[in-house]
């Protein structure tokens, strides 16, 4: 398994961040354009254990997978979303998104990922992957969030 964490201070509200990862699909595309549906499967009332199909373009090909959520946490100082999913029957992938408030109008963001191969023939290719997705999206959700919160 290889995981990768970072975090980023982003000039907006905590609501305002949390928006593109607790709420609609049009809003989460704001920071994932590769999400092209989710719809849910199982909805829980504690959100844990809730999972949502979703489909996903690379390039030409549309992946679907069945996201699980293992962590729920939305108070008004700190908000996470830990998911799990399985990616193209390759990898095994849970992604942790935690947010806490700096200040009013200050958030510090910090996204950590981890990918497990499901096969022994894939954890070579592990060797090789870097921490690029992971500061990507980051800098997304960073300059999605300030955009918008300043803008509108």
């Amino acid at each position: 398994m290889k995981s990768w964490k970072k975090e980023i201070e982003i000039n907006a509200p905590i609501e305002h961040v949390w928006r593109y990862l607790d709420g609609s699909v049009e809003n989460m595309q704001k920071i994932m354009p590769q999400v092209i549906e989710q719809k849910p499967i199982k909805i829980t009332e504690e959100v844990v254990g809730s999972i949502y199909r979703q489909k996903y373009r690379e390039g030409k090909r549309t992946e679907e997978y069945d996201i699980e959520t293992l962590a729920y946490t939305n108070e008004a100082d700190e908000k996470k979303l830990k998911v799990g999913f399985i990616l193209a029957k390759m990898f095994e992938i849970t992604a942790l998104y935690e947010m806490n408030k700096i200040n009013d109008s200050r958030t510090s963001f910090t996204y950590t990922v981890s990918s497990r191969p499901l096969k022994w023939y894939l954890k070579w290719l592990l060797l090789f992957a870097t921490d690029k997705v992971v500061v990507e999206f980051l800098d997304r959700v960073k300059n999605v969030a300030e955009a918008e919160s300043s803008g509108g």
